[in-house]
């Protein structure tokens, strides 16, 4: 962990340090922008307009920079730790130690721009935003009677930490549900109050876990609550039998569905806002023999923005991928199951997008990611306004580059074809296996097999997979098990190694933290073009891509299992 070093050479003298306003003169006459531009994360040009918007607002250089969408605030975070040489943290990758957080109020932490982070051995840890923010530094000094360990976070992971950090430190929900759960046992008569709190309290225990998915699934005896967290269902509470009818009521009432038909599927949605942010509930009811499961998802959690190098792709691939999203025209499509980072991907060809030069519409369900520079639209199925009726509006709208969220119909196909053989750059999403079935899928669709093999440039199939939790990351020999493991994913020689998590605080004790993409990249080359439109076999398509250098799903996924990067399990899980 990195001490801050100016501490280190003068642990004793927290309140008389000349150096200090020499070091902020220094960075603050090195603005940010030009630091930006000096390390090639922005042009000339981006920050003329960026300076431009700012003189109209008053905000922050950085704060526009971000909002434009020119650098994300992971990046610029990124580039004050280099340049400060103090410690870049990403909070999104990390457990806030509730001892450190009592410590400091709430009230002095945001007023001196520091997050509590942990207490070893005495020694408070603190992530701050800004370098220079001696104040912050010299008071957690006092508070712990050593010099803190300093980091630098995002300015964007800063905030919602802070936040949700201190709100779930007064608020304990595991404990407010058991509580809960314990007086609708005892009691009798079950109160609406009650039923209404233990239905949202399930919903901010999802959110404050960053799960995908809650799960409410009746049994013959009792209703068990699943997550989803990192792509895995997990098992978290069991709730008496004679809640659920109540429970299914309330978010049907918040979902705005008919509570009386309990015979049929319904589908509804809701917006619940915790801690000034919004986040998007779908809501799907399906009767059982047991009576209605409900599966929520939660959409919203994550807005982490970021570029073609950080999906999780190697050099080679992400070479490729910038390649192709140089193109002036034609269709590229980023395919997987739902959750597997589809719409983070083509945010990031977005950004290898000059933005202040082309025009560049979207149309999305829901609207994850907001860009200033980029014009976005949101489907409203009530008003009839779907993927296909904006692929066709925005055909009028002068566009350069269209974002399609979903290829769901085949009218929506067609609509992105002649899109993108008319001298426009088109991204989309589809639900396929792997990227040589998106071919079949698309000519199931509908789409002519001319105008498919003339307009397609590239396909991306991915999956996300869970990372080894760097702090229990531990290097071990395979034994029997993993001797299994390697035979069904087809592997010729037995690693020396594997890595696995042993669990700690941090990763909760499951051992993995986080989650990177794996995939492979199909470039549609003359040879393809050819098969494609002659209907040549998915094994025969398949069969050129692999010998043209395609890297597979299966074979990306098992280079990071040997790289420490995740485990063969996992792989197994995801992509065996």
């Amino acid at each position: 962990m990195g001490l801050w070093p100016f501490y280190r050479k003068f642990p004793k003298c927290p309140c008389a340090r000349p150096w200090r306003f020499e070091y902020e003169e220094a960075m603050t006459a090195l603005r940010i922008g030009e630091l930006l531009t000096s390390k090639g994360c922005l042009t000339k040009e981006q920050l003329d307009v960026a300076l431009s918007q700012q003189a109209i607002t008053g905000e922050l250089l950085g704060d526009t920079l971000i909002k434009l969408g020119f650098v994300s605030s992971k990046e610029m975070a990124r580039i004050l730790s280099e340049q400060s040489g103090i410690e870049f943290l990403d909070i999104e990758q990390f457990a806030v130690s509730e001892d450190a957080l009592r410590m400091v109020s709430h009230d002095m932490a945001e007023s001196m721009g520091f997050l509590p982070l942990s207490i070893d051995d005495g020694t408070l840890s603190i992530g701050v935003t800004d370098p220079t923010n001696i104040r912050a530094m010299d008071m957690a000094a006092r508070i712990s009677g050593k010099p803190p360990r300093v980091f630098i976070i995002d300015a964007e992971g800063f905030r919602e930490a802070l936040e949700s950090a201190y709100y779930f430190l007064e608020n304990p929900i595991g404990q407010r549900i058991s509580e809960t759960v314990g007086r609708l046992r005892s009691s009798d008569q079950v109160p609406v109050s009650a039923i209404s709190e233990l239905a949202e309290l399930l919903i901010i225990n999802g959110i404050r876990r960053k799960s995908t998915d809650m799960h409410i699934s009746p049994s013959s005896d009792a209703v068990h609550v699943f997550y989803r967290i990192d792509g895995v269902l997990q098992h978290s509470y069991c709730l008496p039998k004679g809640i659920h009818s109540g429970i299914v009521s309330r978010l049907k009432i918040l979902s705005e569905l008919d509570i009386a038909e309990q015979r049929l599927p319904q589908d509804g949605s809701f917006t619940y806002r915790l801690l000034d942010r919004p986040y998007e509930m779908r809501l799907s009811v399906v009767p059982t023999i047991y009576g209605e499961n409900v599966v929520i998802r939660i959409l919203g959690g994550s807005t982490s923005l970021l570029s073609v190098a950080d999906l999780g792709f190697d050099a080679e691939d992400t070479a490729k991928l910038r390649r192709m999203f140089s193109k002036p025209h034609g269709m590229i499509l980023v395919v997987g199951p739902t959750g597997s980072g589809k719409t983070t991907t083509l945010y990031a060809a977005l950004r290898e997008v000059n933005l202040i030069a082309k025009n560049v519409l979207t149309v999305e369900d829901p609207v994850e990611y907001k860009l200033s520079m980029v014009r976005q639209t949101k489907i409203s199925e009530k008003a009839g306004y779907d993927f296909a009726l904006a692929g066709r509006s925005f055909m009028r709208q002068d566009p350069d580059v269209i974002l399609l969220g979903e290829i769901r119909d085949g009218e929506t196909a067609r609509i992105a074809i002649r899109a993108s053989i008319t001298g426009h750059l088109v991204l989309s999403t589809l639900h396929t296996n792997d990227a040589v079935t998106t071919v079949p899928r698309l000519i199931d669709l509908d789409a002519d097999r001319f105008l498919l093999s003339s307009s397609l440039l590239a396909v991306i199939a991915q999956r996300l997979v869970r990372t080894i939790c760097p702090s229990c990351r531990e290097e071990l020999d395979p034994g029997e098990e993993d001797d299994r493991t390697f035979e069904l994913l087809d592997m010729e020689q037995r690693p020396q190694k594997v890595y696995r998590g042993r669990g700690c605080r941090h990763c909760s004790g499951r051992g993995y933290l986080g989650r990177t993409a794996i995939g492979e990249i199909m470039i549609v080359s003359d040879s393809v073009r050819e098969l494609i439109y002659s209907g040549a076999s998915v094994g025969r398509i398949h069969e050129t891509v692999v010998a043209e250098g395609m890297t597979t799903l299966k074979e990306n996924a098992v280079r990071k299992a040997l790289d420490g990067v995740t485990t063969f399990e996992e792989v197994l899980r995801v992509a065996g």
